[in-house]
C-alpha cells in the first residue's frame, strides 16, 4: 500500500515537473540606450517568469559590464555584434532546442539577422516591439542629458553613408533614406544586406529567406504614437515613398565624407508591407510566412517602448509554449 501511494505521488509530481521542464525558453534583445541588467529588462524578465512558471530566460549582451553594453548600443559594427550574439546563444545548452525571441526596437532587427544568418539554435517565434525593418529616415532626437546618443546622432548625421561611419554608428547601419535608396543599397553595412536589397537579382542571399520562413510565428508590434522611429510604421515592414522610382538602378559609389541624411517629410506617402519588392518577390521569406498565416500585426497606444496594457497578451500567447 505504502509502495502504491508513492507510485501514485510520483507521477503526480511528474505530471507537475513536465510541463515546467518543457517550456521553450526565451531571449530578448533590448534596445537602444538600453542594457541587459537595466530595472526594465530585470522586470520583464520577472513578469515572464510569474507568466510561465519554469521558464528559462536570456538576455543577450554585448558585454557583461553595464556600461559597455549600453555603448555597444550606439557604437560597433552590427555585422559583428549579431555573430557575438549567435556565438553567445550557441553556446547555452538551455537553447539548444530552440528558443522563442522578443526583440525590443533595433534588437528586433538584430534577431532578425540572426535568423537570417544563424538560427542554430533555431528560433520558433519572433516578436518585435517597435523595431526599424524598413530602416529608419529620421534621427531620433536625444534627451539633453544623454552625451553618448548626442555625440553619436551629430557623427551620424555628418555623412551616415560615410565607409566609417558605417562600420562604427549603430543607428547609421540601419538608416535608409528615401531620397537616396540607390546609395543606401550600394552602401549600407547591415539593413541592406538583411533585407536582400542589392543591385543584382543573382546576388541575393537565398539562405536569408529558407531561414526566416521557418518561423512558426513572426509578431510585428507599432507603437501608434512612436515619434522616436521615423516612419513608425517601418515596425510593420512599412518605408516612406522613395523620391527616385528607379531605386536599384545606380552604382554610384559613396563621396567621402557624405552625404549627410536628407529631410524627409513627414506627411510623405507611406509603402506598406504588401507594396515592399521585398515581399512582393519575396527576397526574406517574409511573404511566406504571410501567405501561412503566420504574421501577426499588433499595435500598442503609445510612445515608443510604452509597453502599458499592449504586452500582455502578446507574451501569454506567444512565449512559453511546450518544446
Amino acid at each position: 500500500m505504502l509502495f502504491i501511494a508513492a507510485y501514485i505521488a510520483s507521477l503526480l509530481c511528474f505530471a507537475v515537473a513536465a510541463p515546467t521542464r518543457n517550456v521553450r525558453p526565451l531571449v530578448i534583445w533590448h534596445g537602444l540606450g538600453d542594457t541587459y541588467d537595466s530595472a526594465g529588462m530585470t522586470r520583464v524578465q520577472e513578469e515572464v517568469k510569474k507568466m510561465h512558471p519554469g521558464i528559462f530566460v536570456h538576455l543577450i549582451r554585448m558585454n557583461e559590464d553595464s556600461k559597455e553594453d549600453k555603448q555597444a548600443g550606439f557604437y560597433g559594427n552590427v555585422n559583428e555584434q549579431v555573430a557575438l550574439a549567435a556565438s553567445q546563444l550557441a553556446n547555452i545548452s538551455e537553447l539548444s532546442q530552440g528558443f522563442d525571441a522578443v526583440g525590443f526596437s533595433q534588437g528586433g532587427q538584430f534577431l532578425r539577422a540572426y535568423i537570417e544568418r544563424y538560427n542554430e539554435p533555431p528560433v520558433n517565434n519572433l516578436v518585435t516591439f517597435g523595431s526599424q525593418h524598413m530602416g529608419i529616415s529620421d534621427l531620433p532626437v536625444c534627451s539633453a542629458y544623454d552625451l553618448l546618443c548626442q555625440i553619436a546622432r551629430r557623427a551620424t548625421k555628418g555623412g551616415v553613408y560615410n565607409e566609417w561611419v558605417q562600420e562604427n554608428l549603430v543607428q547609421a547601419q540601419y538608416f535608409r533614406d528615401p531620397n537616396q535608396l540607390p546609395l543606401y543599397v550600394t552602401s549600407s553595412k547591415f539593413l541592406a544586406d538583411i533585407n536582400n536589397e542589392v543591385l543584382l537579382p543573382s546576388e541575393r542571399n537565398g539562405t536569408y529567406a529558407d531561414n526566416f520562413s521557418t518561423l512558426s510565428n513572426l509578431v510585428l508590434v507599432k507603437f501608434e504614437k512612436d515619434r522616436t522611429v521615423v516612419p513608425k510604421e517601418s515596425s510593420w515592414f512599412g518605408s516612406q515613398a522613395p523620391s527616385d522610382t528607379s531605386l536599384y538602378q545606380s552604382t554610384e559609389q559613396v563621396p567621402l565624407g557624405g552625404p549627410r541624411p536628407s529631410r524627409v517629410d513627414d506627411n510623405r506617402e507611406i509603402i506598406g508591407m504588401e507594396e515592399q519588392p521585398l515581399y512582393q518577390e519575396d527576397w526574406i521569406g517574409l511573404r511566406a510566412l504571410d501567405e501561412r498565416g503566420a504574421v501577426t500585426f499588433s499595435t500598442c497606444e503609445g510612445e515608443h517602448m510604452d509597453l502599458t496594457g499592449c504586452w500582455e497578451d502578446i507574451f501569454a500567447e506567444y512565449v512559453g509554449g511546450l518544446l
